[in-house]
């Protein structure tokens, strides 16, 4: 399920302090055929995922997602639930900026309409600089298939890259870029690689606090279109 399309950068809730961000994605133009008998696939599906986190330290945040999913003829899904952990130990400096390196934890379930897995589990490493203009940011990632006929101790790796540009006060626009590219040491050809483009804008301006982008599957075997947006609500 895409339930989250996200770069990772320095982003961290303060000690004490709790936040809440809307994930949501369509696929104007995707898969539709499924994967595995009784699948929902991703095209005109359009998928919403409340974000609550906490901040436990000044280097550590926890998080839950509650991914839900609307298909095309209208059924709502709460398609499960996920808990996570990021540790964020390099920090930039406020106003001068620097580098920053850190790690999310995840454990995730979800109804096998959604993933054939039911259970799964991912490490996302996070790396990048930041200054007054710049954003530079990368996301290896590697999932674990916890249950279900792939289950393996060898993990799916996903590269997730981020550059954005500041046009604007508050506003940074780039390109973000999501690979998978299949398992650890034996990755997939390149027809059946995941490999998505997108334009993304982040805006941070007082009380709007966002994130969008239009994305284009650039590899066979990703979705042709998606459209994604991520709000950081008042908690």
């Amino acid at each position: 399920m895409i339930d989250e399309i996200q770069v990772y950068t320095d982003d961290i809730n303060r000690p004490g302090r709790f936040g809440l961000e809307l994930h949501v994605n369509t696929t104007p133009q995707g898969r539709t055929k499924p994967d595995y008998p009784g699948e929902i696939t991703p095209q005109h599906g359009v998928r919403v995922t409340p974000e609550f986190s906490y901040g436990l330290s000044r280097s550590w945040e926890a998080g839950l997602y509650v991914p839900m999913s609307r298909a095309p003829g209208g059924a709502i899904d709460l398609a499960g639930a996920k808990l996570r952990l990021k540790w964020l130990p390099v920090q930039p400096d406020e106003k001068t900026g620097g580098g920053f390196a850190g790690a999310n934890v995840e454990l995730g379930w979800l109804q096998t309409r959604f993933d054939q897995a039911h259970w799964g589990s991912e490490l996302r490493t996070i790396f990048g600089y930041r200054t007054e203009d710049w954003l530079l940011a990368t996301n290896p990632v590697f999932e674990w298939t916890l249950a279900g006929p792939d289950r393996s101790a060898r993990p799916e790796i996903e590269v997730q890259l981020k550059v954005a540009r500041r046009i604007a006060p508050g506003i940074f626009f780039g390109p973000e870029y999501y690979a998978g590219l299949g398992p650890l040491g034996r990755f997939a050809a390149r027809r059946e690689q995941e490999h998505v483009l997108y334009a993304a804008l982040d805006v941070d301006r007082g009380k709007w606090v966002l994130n969008c982008g239009v994305g284009r599957g650039v590899s066979r075997a990703a979705d042709r279109w998606t459209v994604k947006f991520i709000f950081e609500l008042p908690w």
